[in-house]
C-alpha cells in the first residue's frame, strides 16, 4: 500500500483515476439514476448537517448516484422504485465505480467524499429519506 492511501486510511480508494470495487466487502451501495439521485443526495446532505457519508456520481450515461452504505445493510429492506441495490447477496456479484480523492477521475467523481474510515451513509436514513421524497 502506498503512503498516500495509508495516510488517508481508505485502502479501497484508488490512488488515481477510478476503479471498480466489489460490493459486500467494504460497503454495499444503493444506486439512483439521474435527477432523482442528485435530489436525494442533496436531501441527505440537508438531513445530516452536511456529512451524509460517501456518495459517488457519474457524469455520463444514466448519471447514476451511488450511496455507499455499510456492508450487509441493504438486505431485507423494501427500497423504493428506482433504487438499485448493489450487494453481495447469495448468487449475486455487484461492482461500484470508486474515484480517487484527487486528480482526473471523469466521468466518476465524489458527490460527497468519505470523511473517516468506516463511516458510510446510514442505510436506514437513506431508506426513509428516499421513500419520503421518491414515492
Amino acid at each position: 500500500m502506498n503512503a498516500t492511501k495509508s495516510a488517508v486510511g481508505f485502502g479501497w480508494i484508488p490512488y488515481s483515476g477510478f476503479q471498480l470495487r466489489k460490493t459486500g466487502v467494504q460497503f454495499d451501495a444503493v444506486r439512483f439514476d439521474g435527477d432523482e439521485g442528485r435530489r436525494l443526495a442533496l436531501m441527505m446532505e440537508a438531513v445530516t448537517g452536511g456529512e451524509p457519508g460517501p456518495v459517488v456520481a457519474e457524469a455520463s450515461g444514466k448519471r447514476s448516484v451511488y450511496f455507499l452504505v455499510p456492508a450487509g445493510s441493504t438486505e431485507g429492506k423494501a427500497w423504493p422504485d428506482g433504487a438499485v441495490v448493489l450487494n453481495a447477496a447469495p448468487g449475486r456479484v455487484s461492482y461500484v465505480p470508486v474515484p480517487a480523492l484527487h486528480g482526473r477521475t471523469w466521468p466518476v467523481s465524489w458527490y460527497f467524499p468519505p470523511t473517516a474510515p468506516g463511516r458510510f451513509v446510514h442505510a436506514l436514513l437513506l431508506l426513509s429519506t428516499a421513500t419520503a421524497i421518491l414515492n
